[in-house]
């Protein structure tokens, strides 16, 4: 008997909107360390609209609301990258939860597990993000990888022109994805 064999999506959502962000270049990174039957894909989020109800009714959801929700609803999972704003997460950042928690009982992000990175160029690595993103996370009933804790400071002396981590921080983001994978086996 053949086996039916099925890839997992994970939407991975960057909290930086900028072009060479050091949170993509972490994503990038990250990425590549799921096992094969693991597919890990960029949501973009730069495009939505900020969330307003009154453009998101049912004869007049924006285009992007939609294609943007339908993305996270196929994933078996979600990876978020994001760098620190004032001691929290970027508004576009906030603007994709809002949309993708929308319309009120359809949550896109419903028990889809979920992992956080935070990315700073500083040594605080952006704790405030990343615990800032976890409060929202809770309300929106996504199960979220606890331990191993990803901030990841500094981060410009750890990346190469290239945009490749040194080596020593590869073992550090695989045991991330190990955790994160076996987070996921769970759901």
């Amino acid at each position: 008997m053949e086996e039916f064999y099925m890839s997992k999506k994970i939407a991975v959502i960057v909290g930086s909107l900028r072009k060479g962000s050091f949170s993509k270049q972490i994503a990038k990174n990250v990425m590549k360390l799921f096992p094969s039957d693991y597919e890990p894909e960029f949501v973009e989020i730069g495009n939505l609209p900020l969330y307003n109800e009154d453009i998101d009714t049912p004869e007049n959801v924006p285009a992007e609301y939609t294609a943007f929700r339908d993305q996270i609803k196929e994933a078996a999972g979600v990876l978020f990258v994001t760098p620190e704003y004032n001691r929290s997460i970027p508004g576009g950042l906030k603007n994709a939860i809002d949309v993708g928690s929308r319309p009120y009982g359809q949550s896109a992000w419903d028990k889809k597990p979920a992992a956080v990175i935070s990315v700073s160029p500083g040594a605080i690595s952006g704790f405030g993000a990343n615990h800032a993103l976890r409060q929202s996370l809770v309300f929106l009933n996504m199960p979220t990888l606890q331990q191993p804790e990803a901030y990841i400071g500094n981060v410009t002396k750890i990346l190469d022109e290239d945009g490749n981590v040194a080596e020593g921080t590869v073992g550090f983001l695989q045991s991330i994805v190990d955790a994160y994978v076996e987070l996921l086996n769970r759901y």
